[in-house]
């Protein structure tokens, strides 16, 4: 099978890539830094440089290939919701239309589960669960791009979404390099009473995930899949644990979630009329997503994908830690 795979230079597009590679299939990669996919192109990846805003490109990316992954898209607690669109719901539609032009079968569309986050605490969210309003653009963007790919369908394109929550292990960028960052500058503390339970995924299990995706027949086509190691965990064992790996104090501070939220709303307004609108380092949502329970029912990926976790978070933390260590010495 020949596949694309968008968004292989970053972290999770980068690792699904290698993956593909290794499973014995002809992979095309896209990405904007060239940097960021030597190492496929050295295991037989072909790749195509260049920004996914031009259909052109998108279409000439999409030439006789059977599949495409995609992986591309802005995230982060901070941005205009105009950047958030362009690169989640205008570049989605682009790799709809060229998916469509150039007959590929099949498109596995990289969601996520931020579109059911309203800032309260949920157990065992099902992917009918999608609030009326979103609390962030990444989310409500995220949304839209999924709605236009699942609106393809009617034109023989055969879609599905995965909505894989914390996706972690070597490569991660997005979840522990701030938290180690501020724990090194004793600025870390737990919010509220540090109980709350979150889903982790292993980038493997997410792996596995996304292969089934290329592979899925029948009644498994046309939904959207709730991913995760199926075991919620309290986030701040999971700081916690990172911390001792990497041979950092403990977070043992505790702040009210109140005051917390308070403190993040005052550094928002500030960063919002700062020349540039600087990123917060402490934001609502973040204060949210580090107090509230969130956890996902992953028995439609389990039922239809055949979806069964196996490599567990303290491995995926493991791997995460000596890729992290490896990088920069001096950092850890």
């Amino acid at each position: 099978m020949k596949i694309l795979v968008t968004g292989a230079s970053g972290f999770i597009g980068g690792r699904f890539a290698r993956f593909a590679l290794e499973q014995g299939l002809d992979v095309r990669v896209n990405g904007r830094r060239a940097e960021g996919v030597e190492h496929l192109v050295r295991r037989g990846a072909e790749f195509i440089q260049g920004d996914l805003n031009d259909a052109d490109l998108v279409r000439d990316l999409c030439r006789d290939v059977e599949a495409v992954v995609h992986c591309a898209g802005a995230v982060g607690l901070w941005g205009k919701y105009q950047d958030f669109h362009q690169n989640n719901v205008l570049v989605t539609e682009n790799v709809v239309e060229a998916c469509l032009k150039q007959r590929v079968g099949r498109l596995v569309h990289l969601s996520s589960p931020s579109i059911y986050f309203d800032g309260r605490d949920h157990l065992g969210l099902t992917e009918e669960q999608v609030p009326k309003r979103f609390k962030h653009p990444y989310a409500a963007t995220k949304y839209l791009a999924e709605q236009k790919v699942f609106g393809a369908q009617e034109f023989g394109l055969q879609v599905i979404a995965l909505r894989p929550r914390f996706v972690t292990g070597a490569g991660d960028m997005s979840i522990f390099p701030r938290l180690l960052k501020m724990q090194r500058k004793n600025r870390l503390a737990i919010v509220g009473d540090g109980l709350n339970k979150v889903d982790f995924t292993s980038v493997h299990n997410l792996n596995e995930a996304l292969l089934s995706s290329l592979l899925a027949t029948g009644s498994a086509l046309g939904k959207a899949y709730n991913i995760s190691n199926g075991a919620p965990v309290p986030i701040w064992d999971v700081v916690n644990y990172v911390m001792r790996q990497m041979e950092l104090p403990q977070v043992t501070r505790y702040r009210s979630y109140g005051v917390s939220y308070s403190v993040a709303a005052l550094n928002e307004a500030f960063c919002a009329i700062w020349p540039g609108r600087p990123e917060p380092a402490l934001s609502r949502l973040g204060m949210q997503v580090m107090n509230k329970d969130f956890t996902l029912d992953i028995s439609r990926a389990r039922h239809y994908l055949d979806y069964e976790p196996k490599v567990s978070l303290w491995a995926a933390l493991d791997e995460f830690c000596s890729w992290w260590k490896a990088q920069d010495p001096g950092r850890q």
